[in-house]
């Protein structure tokens, strides 16, 4: 008998402990998502429509690289270093010059 109650006792602890983490991650996953459509509404003022659908483009491609680029856009927004609204071009260069302090390669696969 005394075991079926340490038994029970410890699957009420177990499902407690399921309870309490599902929590904590509903409410990380809330915060997210409330950061993401902070960050999105920051981007409709400071885009014009061309740019945030060449953002969102980009963003289909290369997700990580997308978060630095908003979150420098912002910046440099909230900082009046650059006109606003960021149109088509000037995103273009932007995401030229960012992507050359990266260093990245261009790889080119040609067909024989």
């Amino acid at each position: 008998m005394s075991s079926d109650k340490e038994l029970e006792a410890l699957r009420k602890r177990r499902m407690e402990e399921l309870q309490a983490r599902r929590a904590q991650q509903e409410a990380e996953a809330q915060a997210q998502a409330e950061a993401e459509a902070q960050v999105q509404l920051l981007l409709k003022r400071i885009l014009t429509p061309d740019a945030r659908q060449r953002l969102q483009n980009v963003k289909l491609v290369r997700p990580e690289f997308t978060q630095q680029i908003e979150l420098q856009l912002i910046q440099l927004a909230q900082s009046g270093r650059v006109q606003l609204p960021i149109n088509d071009e000037l995103l273009k260069r932007l995401l030229e010059q960012l992507q050359r302090q990266q260093g990245r390669r261009e790889i080119n696969i040609r067909r024989i």
